[in-house]
C-alpha cells in the first residue's frame, strides 16, 4: 500500500509510535529486499518479548508494507488502544474459542486482498529458557495451505532487552539495539499437493519453526537446541484442538 493512501488512522499511528520507537532503539536491519513490494504475503516472526511487535512493525513499515498482525483479543478490549488497533486493521485472535477460526478467516481475506499479514507461529512469547523458538501452532501452516501466498521469515534479537518475559523487567534506557533480518521465502514445495491433515500441518509448522531458529543463529550466535515443547496442563490440552486453528 502506498503510504500516501494510508488514511488518517494509519498516519496517526505512524506519527505517534514511530518517533517513540526511534528514541528507544537503535537498528541493525537487513534483508528488507525479501519483503515483496505488493501482493498478499504471510510474514512469520519469532516471538521473544512483548516489545517486539513494535520493533517488527517499524521494520515492515520501513520496508514499504503495512503490517496487519494477528494479535490477542484482549488488546482490543483496552480503551482507546482497542479502537486504534481496529482502525489500523489489526486482526484479533480470541484464543481457546471457536472465534479463533474467525481470525484465520480475516487473515485469509486480507492476504487475498493483497495485505501483509504478520503471524507469530508460536502464538505467545517463547517459553524456551534462552528464548529460542519453540514448537508453533498450526495457524501459519493453515494460512499457507489456503492461500499459497509467499511465506516470508523474519527473525529478531534485541526486544528482550526492553522487556524480558522471563524476568518481567522493563528497561528503556540506554537505547537497545534491535537486530532484525528477513530471509527469502520459505520453501514449502514439499507440501505443494498436500491436504490440511494433522500430520501435514505439524510437518509444515515444524519446518517453519526450524527455519526461524536457524536464521536466528546468525543474529545471536550459539548452538540452537531442538524445538522446545512447552508443558501443557490437562485443561489446556482439552481445548487445544480449537487453539491450534490460530497462531
Amino acid at each position: 500500500m502506498a503510504r500516501r493512501k494510508l488514511g488518517f488512522w494509519r498516519r496517526f499511528a505512524v506519527m505517534t509510535v514511530k518517533p517513540m520507537i526511534k528514541v528507544l532503539t537503535r537498528r541493525a536491519w537487513a534483508g528488507m529486499e525479501h519483503i515483496p513490494a505488493e501482493g498478499g504475503v504471510i510474514i512469520v516472526v519469532n516471538h521473544i518479548s512483548h516489545a517486539d511487535p513494535l520493533a517488527v512493525a517499524h521494520y515492515i513499515y520501513d520496508a514499504g508494507r503495512w503490517p496487519s498482525f494477528l494479535a490477542k483479543s484482549g488488546l482490543f478490549e483496552v480503551p482507546v488502544l482497542g479502537y486504534l488497533l481496529k482502525a489500523v486493521h489489526q486482526i484479533p485472535v480470541r484464543r481457546g474459542t471457536t472465534d479463533a477460526v474467525k481470525a484465520l478467516e480475516a487473515a485469509r481475506a486480507g492476504i487475498r486482498n493483497g495485505e501483509a499479514v504478520v503471524i507469530y507461529p508460536e502464538g505467545t512469547t517463547s517459553r524456551e529458557p534462552d528464548l529460542w523458538p519453540m514448537r508453533g501452532k498450526t495457524g501459519a501452516a493453515r494460512l499457507w495451505l489456503d492461500t499459497r501466498a509467499p511465506m516470508i521469515p523474519v527473525v529478531m534479537w534485541g526486544p528482550e532487552q526492553i522487556f524480558d518475559p522471563r524476568t518481567k523487567k522493563l528497561d528503556l534506557f540506554p537505547r537497545k539495539l534491535m537486530q532484525i533480518t528477513t530471509g527469502a521465502p520459505i520453501d514449502l514445495s514439499a507440501w505443494a499437493d498436500a491436504q490440511p491433515s494433522a500430520q501435514t500441518l505439524t510437518e509444515i509448522t515444524d519446518h517453519i519453526m526450524l527455519h526461524l531458529r536457524d536464521m536466528l543463529v546468525e543474529l545471536r550466535g550459539g548452538t540452537p537446541p531442538p524445538l522446545w515443547t512447552p508443558k501443557r496442563s490437562s485443561r489446556s490440552s482439552e481445548r487445544s484442538s480449537e487453539e491450534e486453528r490460530a497462531a
